[in-house]
């Protein structure tokens, strides 16, 4: 660690090493005092105990690589990309629940994208087609607002043209441009909806001040899930991220949870978030209730949508990237139930970003349990707003 821990937003994982009455006396490789350590106790989560007069144990150095080698890598992941021009931006208001996230490479990436959901909201999505002329695009938005929201890439587009990216048509440079948007129209104030001002400031954000962060921020701001009976029983989530690196091969998620369904935990399939009580303190099922119901349902809340975008360093074409984006929608399918319905417009970008070379499979494989990840990342991150408790709170 090489911060303060004040420094820290969200949870640190560490591990500690105490004497034989229990006191803290290390904190990764520094010396902590135990009120210190104490007063930030909610800022970090021990993954394993170890007496200091003890050697570490197989079990323990195994239990502590797992925990710590993706938030580590996750770094590395996020330094590598401003090493390769990609910027991150957000913006939102915060006072009425929406927000946009702006990914931007001004010398243009290559991306894919897959739609799984029934109700899209989407902007420029032809160009990614393999069959489309263009080869590369210079930004990705992913908004709130539903298809109100869709000016949002007004703003991205007049912030690159005015530095001149862009592809080039001779008598100035259009930006390529592509934008997917969620519903949150039912969290904060239905009338403010992101616009070209906010995509103006999430793109100058990217570009001049990076700082993408995971919960109620950007396209996350009015995330909520478990919507099935109404608002009055959802949950509170965000926009997550995760990354893994394997041989030089670097493959990250960023994602906008905003589910009509519930949200589980891929690896032991315990439910995070989703559908509550009507006590508001423990969970029902969606697909229980939804099992109840046999007729039709003409309006769940108009749409909900789950947003992705799964980046790497590997290089590949539009063709293979819609693939892999394809393949990334098996992590939205293991943590969320239900999903791709008929009120989601569930879509994943697929990013190349690179010129590592990779197996194409390899990568769709480890795109769906980053994301996967992520989800998990979006829900934990999240806190209660809008009269909507987070996973924290139960």
């Amino acid at each position: 660690v090489e911060e303060p821990l004040c420094r820290f937003r969200y949870p640190v994982v560490v591990v500690v090493c105490h004497d034989e009455i229990g006191n803290l006396l290390h904190f990764g490789n520094g010396i902590v005092h135990r009120d210190s350590a104490s007063c930030h106790a909610e800022r970090f989560q021990v993954v394993c105990s170890i007496p200091c007069n003890c050697h570490l144990r197989k079990r323990d150095a195994k239990l502590a690589r797992e925990h710590l080698e993706p938030l580590c890598l996750a770094d590395a992941f996020r330094r590598a990309l401003k090493r390769g021009r990609l910027r991150i931006g957000q913006a939102e208001n915060a006072a009425a629940g929406t927000g946009c996230t702006v990914f931007i490479c001004e010398g243009g990436m290559r991306a894919g994208l897959d739609v799984r959901g029934g109700g899209p909201a989407s902007r420029e999505s032809e160009l990614l087609k393999p069959l489309a002329a263009a080869q590369y695009i210079h930004a990705i938005v992913l908004a709130g607002g539903s298809a109100f929201g869709l000016g949002a890439a007004n703003g991205v587009m007049e912030y690159l043209e005015a530095r001149d990216i862009g592809f080039d048509v001779g008598v100035t440079k259009v930006p390529l441009v592509v934008q997917s948007d969620l519903f949150d129209l039912t969290v904060g104030e239905c009338s403010v909806r992101p616009d070209a001002a906010m995509g103006y400031e999430a793109a100058r954000r990217a570009m001049e001040d990076p700082n993408y962060q995971d919960g109620n921020y950007g396209a996350g701001c009015g995330a909520t899930v478990g919507k099935i009976c109404g608002m009055d029983t959802c949950m509170k989530t965000g926009i997550g991220s995760f990354a893994i690196e394997l041989g030089g091969l670097q493959i990250g998620a960023v994602v906008a949870v905003n589910a009509l369904g519930d949200i589980y935990d891929w690896k032991t399939g315990q439910k995070i978030a989703g559908l509550l009580a009507p006590d508001r303190k423990s969970f029902r099922s969606t697909e229980e209730e939804l099992a109840r119901r046999i007729t039709k349902i003409e309006n769940r809340f108009a749409n909900n949508t789950t947003l992705g975008v799964v980046l790497t360093n590997a290089s590949f074409g539009k063709a293979q990237l819609c693939k892999i984006a394809g393949m990334a929608q098996d992590g939205f399918a293991r943590s969320i139930r239900p999903v791709h319905t008929t009120a989601d417009g569930d879509s994943i970008y697929a990013v190349s970003l690179g010129d590592i070379e990779a197996d194409q499979d390899l990568v769709g494989a480890l795109g769906a349990e980053v994301m996967s990840e992520a989800i998990k990342r979006a829900v934990y991150a999240a806190e209660s707003a809008y009269g909507f408790p987070a996973a924290g709170d139960l």
